[in-house]
């Protein structure tokens, strides 16, 4: 006889929690909703990564961290690329 999967039935949050990474997964997937929003705008805005850089005044390299969603990019940062593509970012505790 096979064995039961214990997570059959459980929430991917309930899954996740169990594993002890909710937290980190979370923080992943509204870090990568923001870069794609942002690839998007720029997208959208015929905006390219170095003229980006060159709006933020930053690097390219910075960009291309803020887009691939990687390193430690500051509320700051995200703000001011945000406000670059005519957006804004909104934070809020719930």
């Amino acid at each position: 006889m096979s064995k039961r999967n214990k997570h059959l039935g459980s929430t991917l949050d309930d899954f996740l929690k169990e594993e002890g990474i909710y937290e980190a997964a979370k923080t992943e997937a509204v870090t990568r909703v923001i870069s794609w929003q942002l690839a998007e705008e720029m997208r959208k805005k015929g905006i390219n990564k170095t003229q980006m850089a060159e709006l933020m005044h930053t690097s390219r390299t910075q960009v291309d961290r803020i887009l691939r969603a990687k390193g430690n990019v500051t509320i700051e940062t995200l703000q001011r690329a945000a406000a670059l593509v005519g957006r804004e970012l909104h934070l809020e505790l719930v």
